[in-house]
């Protein structure tokens, strides 16, 4: 028997509401980490369903860190200017650019990381790997992996969550996007730190932009 209490529970605990915590509960046998794994599982269906729906509302958010050293400024879109004005929309749009200033990533996705950069990348780790005496076959898996761990250090949807490693940037916006119902979109961000230089002729950097 599930009670009111292991409900109210995980609810606190994922933000999900309270049948779906309950139906979880209930799936899961009372074990709260796989009521949680239920959640997220069923969130990611959920947002892959919406994927696919315009979002043009949303917000432009700030975020300073260690008395102005660094600043980020973001955009992310949702379907609806009512959403963009709840606190679960505005608190996702503050920790992704807290997390944006403690991580610094350089693109949104994978997708946008050019194609001769990652080229470029394969090439450094094949001559690492083939200096480790490694046979062809290992030195592509090897090569492989280490441009995933490539991407996770540059690309934002890719990287653990500073506030929640055990999930990635992608899975806590699918994560709201089954809470919240409505599609979500990380559109572009810019991070500043004082005193770098950005190059003669930059204004500023602009590391992603999506269309």
């Amino acid at each position: 028997m599930i009670s009111a209490n292991d409900v109210k529970k995980l609810r606190d605990m994922t933000g999900a509401g309270m049948m779906e915590c309950k139906r979880a509960l209930e799936q899961a046998h009372g074990d709260f980490e796989r009521a949680t794994d239920i959640l997220r599982e069923r969130g990611l269906a959920q947002a892959a369903k919406k994927a696919g729906r315009e979002a043009k509302e949303g917000l432009i958010e700030s975020y300073i860190h260690l008395q102005g050293r660094i600043g980020v400024l973001l955009e992310i879109n949702c379907e609806t200017d009512f959403e963009a004005n709840t606190v679960d929309f505005r608190t996702l749009a503050h920790d992704i650019a807290m997390h944006i200033a403690a991580a610094n990533p350089r693109f949104v996705s994978r997708e946008q990381v050019p194609a001769d950069s990652i080229e470029h990348e394969r090439q450094i780790l094949s001559v690492q790997a083939q200096k480790e005496g490694k046979p062809p076959a290992i030195v592509e898996k090897m090569v492989d992996g280490r441009v995933e761990k490539f991407f996770k250090e540059i690309c934002l949807l890719d990287q653990p969550f500073v506030k929640n490693p055990d999930v990635t940037v992608d899975q806590l916006l699918k994560e709201h996007i089954a809470r919240l119902g409505e599609h979500i979109v990380v559109r572009r961000f810019v991070r500043f730190e004082r005193g770098e230089d950005f190059g003669q002729g930059e204004e500023f950097p602009v590391p992603v932009t999506l269309t």
